[in-house]
């Protein structure tokens, strides 16, 4: 079994990560929507977690179609379905549509999770057959570069009454996020494990699906995308 399968089905994913900032997520949300001029579009969502960002857009006056393989996940996000906002269980890697979408959207480094690098390009074809022509697809993935550089490599956190030991290395292109949690007198370890995807491995993923690369940036601002300093790396591209 594959360690995201077991880990985001985990009450302890949720407490670990349970103060992601939605004002961030909305800022962001909003300057695409500006920036790309994007307006009356049908959005995929992959893996959307409890729905965040597809609440967001769909707030925002989008038709939403959420995805996630985290039947949890599923399920929370499911209490705010209406009629132009769906969420369904399935693993990105399956295909969902064929050129039913105007954007795909995988958003805050949800990919990069498979062990075997070709279910990577397995991924990004699903996409390409669920965008119609001229579709955009938007990746918000952590920049690998200062991602590295500034790794913090020990790191302990106490939340509501859990407490989390975390140990974090790069091995194998692959940033490792090992997770040992205590919550009373048990204790549970977890992994995360995201392959060091850059701007050069994104775009081969891309045009293997004969998308293009149109725009880069590198923070929730949409500033230019540096390497060095960026925080995010941001692709949009297009089919």
């Amino acid at each position: 079994m594959s360690w995201f399968t077991n880990w985001f089905d985990s009450k302890y994913y949720h407490i670990l990560y349970k103060n992601r900032d939605i004002n961030e997520a909305k800022f962001f949300i909003e300057n695409l929507i500006t920036k790309l001029d994007l307006k009356d579009k049908k959005i995929l969502d992959l893996a959307c977690g409890k729905g965040r960002h597809a609440r967001l857009f769909n707030e925002l006056g989008f038709n939403v179609v959420g995805i996630d393989l985290s039947l949890n996940s599923i399920n929370e996000a499911k209490i705010f379905e209406n009629k132009t906002l769906k969420f369904f269980q399935l693993d990105m890697r399956n295909q969902f549509a064929n050129e039913e979408f105007n954007i795909v959207t995988n958003l805050f480094t949800s990919f990069g999770y498979f062990d075997d690098l070709e279910d990577e390009q397995k991924t990004f074809n699903s996409i390409n057959k669920a965008l119609k022509k001229d579709g955009l697809l938007i990746i918000d993935f952590l920049n690998s570069q200062k991602t590295i550089t500034n790794l913090v490599a020990e790191e302990c956190k106490e939340i509501d009454g859990v407490s989390f030991k975390i140990k974090r290395l790069l091995k194998d292109n692959y940033l490792l996020k090992n997770i040992l949690i205590s919550d009373k007198d048990q204790k549970y370890q977890f992994q995360e494990k995201v392959h060091a995807l850059n701007l050069e491995g994104f775009t081969k993923l891309i045009h293997n699906t004969g998308m293009e690369v149109v725009n880069i940036f590198g923070n929730y601002k949409l500033e230019h995308f540096e390497a060095s300093k960026s925080d995010r790396l941001i692709i949009i591209a297009k089919k």
